[in-house]
């Protein structure tokens, strides 16, 4: 398995817990993103991973449940269509054209799927209660890789304005800034 399916695992992983820690009350707090409550967080991967990825890719995605009647449901059916497409080698190596150029599916759904799935880990915790610690070394190599993306990230409309936070604090504190995030 590549390196790009075992950071896709590892932090899919760190997503479930949370997902399956979320007590039921809980799905309709409000989240960190304007306007989302906890089952959005979910929502918006359920909805926008497969919306950019099965068809590209011609990924035999199976119905995934709602996310509005089970959200974790509707998670696990998300993440078992990611890792089947990454064990298999046929689809986990397959280029195609994507905004972003041509890439693999697996480098791909590393580059921006894994990522935020990555992101929002921190939004579902926040918004429920939950672990918000992030691994410290993908927090480090995002924040790192980020960084000299400011503007495009920015202008993508896909973050919010950097919020200003003193230069002593930890870096997972940056990184939740940098993207947007009050934490």
């Amino acid at each position: 398995m590549s390196d790009q399916a075992d950071r896709y695992r590892r932090i899919a992983a760190g997503f479930t817990r949370r997902v399956e820690a979320v007590p039921a009350q809980a799905w309709d707090a409000p989240a960190p993103c304007e306007g989302w409550v906890a089952r959005d967080v979910v929502r918006h991967l359920v909805e926008w991973l497969p919306g950019f990825f099965v068809e590209r890719w011609g990924l035999d995605a199976a119905p995934i449940p709602s996310v509005d009647d089970d959200p974790a449901a509707a998670w696990a059916a998300l993440d078992a269509l990611l890792r089947t497409a990454l064990a298999d080698p046929a689809v986990a190596d397959a280029e195609r054209d994507t905004p972003m150029g041509r890439n693999s599916f697996a480098a791909t759904l590393d580059m921006i799927g894994t990522t935020d799935v990555f992101l929002h880990t921190w939004d579902l915790a926040r918004a429920t209660g939950g672990d918000e610690r992030l691994d410290p070394d993908e927090v480090h190599r995002l924040y790192e890789g980020m960084l000299p993306l400011d503007e495009m990230l920015r202008t993508s409309g896909h973050y919010g304005p950097r919020v200003p936070v003193p230069d002593d604090v930890d870096e997972q504190t940056k990184l939740l800034a940098f993207i947007g995030r009050t934490p």
